[in-house]
């Protein structure tokens, strides 16, 4: 991957910020028009690399997050390209109306980089969980909105939000990712799902932190139980791969969505919302949090609890398999 100037040893012991925030001093050593924008949370979110390295091009606006995107507008309207970065609680809610007016109404050039997303921070307490920014977000008109799922594959939207014009939403987790991809040469590319694993009987359609989870799933069940479960990296969620999702529809005519976030608005109406302009009958489910403010606790019990780990994954999948919902194959009975 151009630019990428860490190794495959290295990025194994990085956080996903932390790779991010070398992605982006790599950016702005090609690109002096970057600038970077913290609320006092430079050092948590991993923006700060890029603070040290260009001290001129940095700015710590204190707790004040609707100031700064405020900032950033205004920084973009004068030809800078702004990266902005902290929780994406605050991103997506506390500074919605800066994001909204700001930014999208005039289509600007603002990168957001919305760290400790979904049950991530889940030891914080339920005021710091982000179950919702991916509904918020995508409702944005020009918004692009990224959710990677591990460090390599946050370089690459870190480096393919600089090439989108308008405002980007990138969602990452706060700590330490599985590590989903051995090389960065996997092809990634905005708005294209990745294949993940080759599977006929049913589709798997998943985002950020639930994109390992979902392959490990789609292992066992393959192992176990004889499945061949299609696994599908969904990292851009607007704009949605439409032609992946219609595929999976076709071809395996049962649907799974796993998203670390509510099942309302986020990846799986997305992909509902897809699926039904199809015209083909198929099973569907939602897997991720219910409409409910979550509980406290570490990220990988949470996910368990919601069902969204490999284990809940799996038991979903046979509870689909397990159902008829048409006798025969045949596709031309169907609208």
């Amino acid at each position: 991957m151009s630019g990428m100037t860490f190794t495959m040893l290295d990025a194994t012991k990085m956080s996903t910020a932390e790779i991010y925030g070398k992605t982006l001093c790599d950016l702005g050593d090609e690109h002096p028009e970057i600038v970077g924008l913290s609320a006092d949370l430079a050092k948590s979110t991993k923006i700060g690399m890029f603070g040290e390295k260009f001290p001129k091009r940095f700015f710590n606006v204190g707790i004040a997050e609707q100031n700064m995107f405020g900032m950033a507008a205004g920084l973009a309207k004068t030809g800078l390209v702004p990266y902005v970065s902290t929780f994406a609680v605050f991103t997506s809610m506390r500074a919605l109306d800066q994001v909204h007016t700001d930014i999208c109404y005039q289509n600007l050039d603002v990168k957001m980089i919305a760290t400790h997303a979904g049950l991530s921070f889940g030891q914080a307490g339920t005021t710091h969980h982000c179950t919702e920014d991916i509904a918020i977000m995508r409702s944005m008109a020009n918004m692009t909105v990224i959710v990677p799922a591990d460090g390599i594959e946050t370089a690459h939207a870190v480096r393919a939000a600089y090439d989108r014009k308008g405002p980007v939403y990138i969602r990452i987790n706060r700590g330490f990712d599985q590590t989903v991809y051995e090389t960065p040469d996997y092809g990634f590319e905005l708005g294209k799902a990745v294949t993940m694993h080759e599977g006929s009987d049913l589709t798997l359609i998943a985002c950020g932190a639930t994109v390992w989870r979902a392959l490990e799933a789609a292992r066992m069940l393959e192992k176990v139980d004889g499945l061949k479960v299609r696994v599908l990296n969904m990292h851009t969620i607007k704009p949605i791969d439409a032609e992946a999702i219609e595929k999976a529809v076709k071809e395996t005519r049962r649907i799974i969505t796993v998203e670390d976030h509510t099942t309302i608005g986020g990846l799986g109406s997305a992909v509902a919302e897809v699926a039904a302009g199809t015209g083909k009958s198929f099973s569907f489910k939602r897997l991720g949090i219910p409409d409910c403010f979550s509980i406290i606790g570490l990220h990988e019990d949470l996910l368990a609890h919601y069902g969204i780990d490999e284990n809940g994954i799996a038991a979903s999948v046979r509870e689909m398999m397990g159902k008829d919902f048409e006798a025969d194959e045949n596709w031309e009975d169907e609208v």
